[in-house]
């Protein structure tokens, strides 16, 4: 295989086009540079294989590549859903929950973030329908909560009171709708829930609806 064709298999890969339209591309000179400063269109090339990035998630996205309405892939450039290996959610936030979601195309590394064993605390920002009554903190750092439908209690997480109606909660599992079944259990109603952090990482300035990749820091941050 020529230098051609490999470049042009690796930008296919990249999601710019299919391996014959890169070819047409680098036979028409838009594609320059060599080594690691390829560029497209005078544009820096993507990151190649392993990238991870992060989204600022509004509400009424939802996590999913064939869900009807809203898509939070929909945030992403186009050329990113052609990926190979294909980009996913690292995990997911319902419809209604806003805040910090990652994506990668490292498979390895997703299954790693996602796994129980992994321990990574993830912190929400919960606005509830009543009053906190006091003693959800301790009820929620039991360990003994027993979601409806399931037999095996939530691991201990730990709340922190933030207002009358506001409460921070931290935790190190993802269970289907996990905050807003805690605090159902507590006779509570979440009206409306952020993720604030994922492990060690925080949105900062990132506005809503924009995305940007992570540092070699951040991911060596969150996968040790």
């Amino acid at each position: 295989m020529n230098d051609t064709r490999k470049l042009a298999k690796y930008l296919a890969g990249l999601g710019y086009g299919s391996r014959k339209e890169m070819e047409v591309a680098i036979r028409r000179g838009r594609v320059t540079g060599w080594g690691e400063d390829v560029r497209f269109d005078d544009e820096p090339l993507d990151p190649a294989p392993g990238m991870v990035l992060m989204i600022h998630k509004p509400a009424g996205y939802t996590c999913s590549h064939q869900d009807q309405g809203k898509l939070v892939y929909d945030l992403l450039p186009p050329r990113f859903l052609k990926r190979d290996p294909k980009i996913s959610s690292v995990g997911r936030l319902d419809a209604d929950t806003t805040g910090l979601l990652l994506f990668t195309d490292d498979g390895a590394l997703l299954h790693k973030l996602i796994s129980p064993k992994s321990d990574i605390p993830k912190t929400y920002e919960a606005t509830l329908a009543r009053p906190l009554e006091g003693f959800e903190r301790e009820f929620f750092a039991s360990g003994s909560l027993i979601l409806r439908g399931e037999d095996k209690p939530c691991l201990p997480a730990e709340l922190e009171v933030t207002g009358a109606r506001t409460a921070r909660l931290t935790l190190t599992e993802g269970r289907y709708h996990q905050v807003r079944r805690m605090f159902a259990a507590a006779g509570n109603h979440v009206e409306a829930l952020h993720r604030s952090r994922f492990g060690p990482l925080t949105l900062g300035d990132l506005a809503e609806g924009k995305w940007r990749l992570l540092t070699t820091e951040e991911r060596a941050a969150i996968c040790p």
